[in-house]
């Protein structure tokens, strides 16, 4: 029975629970309700329920005095309950509030979170869900912010780091314990040390959005680790907090605040384009039960069921203006609340799906560009869905930049040996304008990357030629089949001495073709110590040893290469132009070339060859377009990088072009232990090293030799005064 309360009318906006230090405004959207209750939840799970009598816009609300942080509550809705026309109002389910900013509970998967009954899908289930599912928490948004500003760190300049909130410091044995795989742990001054003193920029988190753990994952003992998995867009997801309910959010706060303290950014990997409740046969948690219609993609000849781009069972209604303003106000949130410095969508392209084809004039696109708040950070866009014409890298308006799977592809190719790989490569090494430049575009519309999140490590990359999921429970047929790996010569581990130095030396190559092309690198959190998941290359279930990062067992040499080139980047804009090559003389001399290994540009017999496996280019750092944030003139050396992926070494001869000697910076077949004075390369002589040339300085016109499956990057330290 319902208990009297004191309710005023309140304000429809903003949506969700609003504490303004006297009282709480509750204000939810369903276009289809007959009846809304607010349900104010217990500790000991009792409810006192207001029935919402103000309805303005389709908005139902109330203010409640007194009402403060630490409350839960959810929303119970009436209204038609007709499955095959899309109707899903069912009263006997507690709803979570779309807007809602903290969470507490997760769901248990009873029968009661379902709206029909199992065994008959066409009967209603009346099983009363509330103590099965997860409550809003109403939150404290004062926090004292101090003099925190955004890094604003330009995106040429940008190094972005992907990791995961747990995996990152579950088990780093300096970080307190309490703290360890949360929000507090990554802002703990161990951890923000490590990514300032590797370099990175930036942190892309994993999912930080309230999720939810797949029903069969949870039979099978599985978690959901990754968490792409959404039921609640404003909502750190409160699995991460070492704190008590509704503390996650001055946690993620402070989190924040810490990072930026050391100048990283934020970035956070957001998930608009489905959500957990799943398909007609998935729960009713939330957006289900509040509007079906409006929230999500109904076949339109069919609506018992879910229109589908994502492979999850329902796609997001970013048709409907509520559902627009609800991905429009979250995005608005997190970089105005939570102080975020950027997102990256995940499955983008069913976001701009208005009809069904791919539109980049959709009206989420219109939305982003216009929205003074959301058009000025970091957009990345992982361009492309399940459904038809999907894949859209390349595509994206000029605001944007792209995860570009080609470069992966490519790159993963090149190394490996296989044939024709080097015209390709040569566009992926500049910026890849075949695939920006046409629309305005720059060089950092692409997001670089050799391995990401869902794929295999760069360590498993090297290791293995096929997927080893069994862990997953699905008999390895889950995960892609054609992952571009090689093993070097054994599958998996391996004693063998020279088998273990090549995968050293190709994860050396991999990293260096990465962080020294054009366009922004994301390097995968955990590549830079070696970390391993076995061969799984979908540990999107593994909330474990194969998933977290082994501080116990860092690869030290690679870590200091990885720091070494980033410094190296960090260093030289001719590694991160703003703008794209020109391929003819500038200030004197062309800003880049490409060389045969006699020292001859290329012509097009050479990118024609197809059994050629090694270039280099000669890269101008003096023809740099444009000017600093000071309006200086940007400079920097020239340089020459050979990169040879034959299983013969090649004799490079060094070009002239006014200089009279080279000097080797890196050499990837010289096991890396860390930068040298200036900064150049790597220290020779560790363990595990590779026999290669001592020489460190070259006559141009000589020749340097470039070691089977290695690079070599070379700069200018002697230019002539007559050039």
């Amino acid at each position: 029975m319902a208990e009297t309360i004191e309710a005023w009318p309140g304000r429809p906006y903003p949506l969700g629970a609003t504490y303004d230090g006297a009282g709480t405004n509750f204000s939810v959207f369903s276009e289809v309700a007959e009846r809304v209750e607010l349900c104010l939840v217990a500790d000991d799970g009792t409810e006192r329920r207001i029935v919402l009598d103000e309805v303005d816009a389709h908005c139902w609300h109330a203010y409640l005095p007194g009402v403060g942080p630490g409350q839960c509550y959810g929303y119970r809705v009436q209204g038609p309950w007709d499955p095959a026309q899309g109707l899903r109002c069912n009263p006997n389910k507690l709803l979570l509030d779309p807007y809602a900013k903290a969470v507490t509970g997760e769901v248990d998967w009873n029968p009661a979170c379902f709206g029909y009954v199992m065994g008959d899908e066409d009967a209603r289930n009346d099983l009363d869900s509330a103590p099965h599912v997860p409550k809003g928490v109403v939150h404290n948004p004062y926090f004292d912010w101090g003099a925190d500003r955004p890094p604003a760190t330009p995106l040429h300049e940008s190094v972005i780091y992907e990791t995961h909130v747990k995996g990152f410091t579950v088990q780093h044995p300096e970080i307190p314990e309490a703290l360890r795989g949360t929000y507090a742990g990554i802002g703990h001054p161990v951890a923000v040390d490590y990514l300032a003193n590797l370099g990175v920029t930036a942190v892309e988190l994993m999912p930080v959005h309230q999720f939810v753990h797949d029903a069969h994952l949870v039979e099978r003992g599985l978690r959901n680790y990754w968490g792409y998995n959404s039921i609640g867009f404003f909502a750190p997801h409160n699995g991460y907090a070492s704190g008590g309910r509704g503390e996650q959010v001055q946690e993620f706060k402070a989190m924040v605040r810490a990072l930026h303290e050391a100048g990283i950014e934020v970035i956070l990997d957001v998930v608009y384009n489905h959500t957990a409740e799943g398909n007609h046969l998935g729960p009713v948690l939330s957006f289900k039960g509040i509007d079906n219609h409006a929230y999500y993609r109904l076949v339109p000849d069919d609506p018992l069921h879910y229109y589908d781009t994502t492979g999850t069972g329902n796609s997001f209604n970013v048709r409907h203006p509520r559902s627009l303003q609800l991905i429009m106000d979250s995005l608005r949130y997190w970089v105005t609340e939570m102080h975020v410095d950027g997102f990256r969508f995940d499955l983008a392209a069913t976001l701009a799906r208005q009809f069904h084809e791919v539109d980049r004039l959709s009206a989420f696109f219109d939305l982003i560009e216009q929205d003074p708040v959301v058009s000025q950070v970091k957009l990345i866009a992982e361009p492309w869905d399940v459904g038809d014409g999907g894949y859209q890298v390349g595509n994206f308006p000029p605001v944007w930049s792209e995860w570009n799977g080609k470069f992966r592809d490519t790159v993963r190719d090149f190394w490996r040996g296989e044939p024709a790989t080097v015209p390709e490569l040569a566009s992926r090494l500049t910026g890849s304008s075949d695939l920006y430049q046409s629309d305005s575009r720059r060089p950092v519309a692409s997001i670089n990357f050799v391995t990401a999140h869902d794929g295999f490590t760069l360590a498993d990359l090297v290791s293995y030629n096929e997927k080893h999921n069994e862990a997953n429970g699905e008999g390895n047929r889950d995960g892609e089949g054609f992952n571009r790996s090689w093993n070097c010569g054994a599958e998996g581990p391996t004693d063998e001495a020279a088998v273990q130095d090549l995968r050293r030396c190709q994860q050396r190559n991999l990293l260096a073709t990465l962080l020294l092309s054009q366009g922004v690198p994301m390097v995968l959190g955990g590549d830079e110590i070696g970390r391993t998941q076995q061969g799984n290359n979908n540990a999107y279930c593994q909330d474990n040893d194969i998933s977290w990062y082994d501080w116990d067992r860092v690869d030290e040499p690679l870590l200091a290469f990885t720091q070494a080139l980033i410094a190296v980047r960090k260093a030289h804009p001719a590694f991160r132009r703003r703008r794209w090559f020109q391929g003819r003389p500038i200030r004197g001399t062309v800003d880049i070339g490409w060389y045969r290994p006699d020292g001859q540009e290329m012509d097009d017999a050479d990118w024609e060859s197809g059994f050629a496996r090694s270039v280099a280019l000669f890269l101008n750092g003096e023809a740099i377009p444009g000017r600093d944030e000071r309006g200086r003139t940007i400079s920097d050396d020239w340089f020459f990088v050979a990169l040879n992926a034959h299983d013969e070494p090649i004799d490079w001869t060094l070009p002239a072009h006014g200089v009279r000697r080279w000097e080797v910076l890196l050499d990837t077949a010289e096991a890396a232990s860390g930068p040298t004075a200036n900064p150049a390369g790597a220290r020779r002589g560790a363990a595990g090293a590779r026999r290669s040339p001592t020489r460190r300085v070259v006559h141009a016109g000589k020749t340097r030799r470039v070691l089977p499956r290695s690079c070599v990057v070379l700069t200018a330290v002697d230019l002539d005064a007559g050039r």
